[in-house]
């Protein structure tokens, strides 16, 4: 907008490219954005790319699936690990994603990849209390 505004005020394109601190080039393609579409024309656009892996629908099914917890007969194991949730995910929805690749879809989700400690799903809740005591 600077640069615009010292060009409107007469300066040369240059000039105006100089004090705002870049270059004529972009200060033209600027000058085309706000010409043809006012102060809203210089924002920035999103960026194609490629298409997210899964839909929206899918992102909250598995938001969902996550919170639920896994189903030790069926899914194997008390916590989900990014390697189990591609699993399920391929059995469910028919699309093979990366473990990195789910790690990111789990964070656009506000989530954490982290998880908490295994814990046995027989374990006896009072005897961990009770070791946990005694170590101190």
């Amino acid at each position: 907008m600077l640069a615009i505004a010292s060009a409107l005020e007469g300066k040369s394109r240059a000039e105006a490219a100089r004090l705002a601190g870049m270059e004529r080039q972009a200060l033209r393609d600027a000058v085309v954005c706000f010409n043809a579409e006012g102060l809203p024309g210089l924002r920035d656009r999103p960026k194609p790319g490629r298409p997210a892996a899964l839909t929206e629908a899918e992102q909250a099914m598995r938001l969902a699936a996550l919170f639920r917890g896994p189903d030790p007969a069926r899914d194997g194991g008390v916590d989900w690990t990014l390697p189990a949730l591609c699993g399920r995910l391929e059995g469910r929805f028919g699309k093979r994603l990366p473990p990195a690749s789910l790690s990111r879809v789990i964070r656009r989700l506000d989530r954490s990849r982290q998880k908490t400690r295994p814990l046995h799903p027989e374990a006896d809740e009072r005897g961990r209390r009770a070791s946990q005591g005694r170590l101190r």
